[in-house]
């Protein structure tokens, strides 16, 4: 997931490896903290792949910045991602978030739509959080337990409203 926010925050702009931190945090960081030991190591990896390049400019007191600039081959590979997400990042609400703060940088409605419709399939599907065998169960399935009935309420809220979104979408995605 980092690697693809890296890839989207880099699509949007070049950025120095703080400011791009910083984003890649405000957005993945309550799921996941974004510390030094995994950020700097993930951009060397990408560099190595041809995915990103750094530029030295001149620092405005002190030292050079380093300013990070996605490359073609790493366009290429964040509209791969975009256009083909794995199933994680359809299913897994963190993932299917990161990826629809980037789903603009894929310029095809026709491909934007069918991402959609992919997530649109998975929320319709009958899921629960607990089972009883191969029945889903509900809110109602606990009556003295306020927490699962809160949590049972929350999430169909989240859900409704994202389906009804994605519809509206879809709509205006497809002729």
């Amino acid at each position: 997931m980092m690697e693809f926010a890296i890839l989207g925050f880099l699509a949007d702009a070049p950025l120095h490896g703080y400011e791009l931190r910083r984003r890649v945090a405000a957005l993945t960081g309550h799921v996941r903290p974004i510390a030094d030991g995994t950020l700097y190591p993930t951009i060397k990896r990408m560099e190595r792949a041809g995915w990103l390049r750094r530029d030295v400019q001149a620092g405005q007191v002190a030292a050079p910045r380093h300013v990070l600039i996605l490359s073609p081959a790493g366009q290429a590979e964040l509209l791969r991602q975009l256009r083909t997400p794995d199933e994680l990042f359809i299913s897994d609400e963190n993932r299917w978030f990161t990826l629809l703060a980037f789903l603009h940088h894929l310029d095809d409605p026709v491909a934007q739509a069918a991402v959609l419709r992919r997530r649109l399939d998975f929320l319709t599907q009958p899921a629960s959080f607990f089972w009883d065998g191969d029945r889903p169960l509900r809110a109602d399935d606990f009556p003295h337990d306020p927490f699962r009935r809160g949590l049972f309420r929350i999430a169909t809220a989240t859900s409704r409203t994202e389906i009804a979104w994605l519809r509206d979408m879809l709509t205006t995605l497809t002729p």
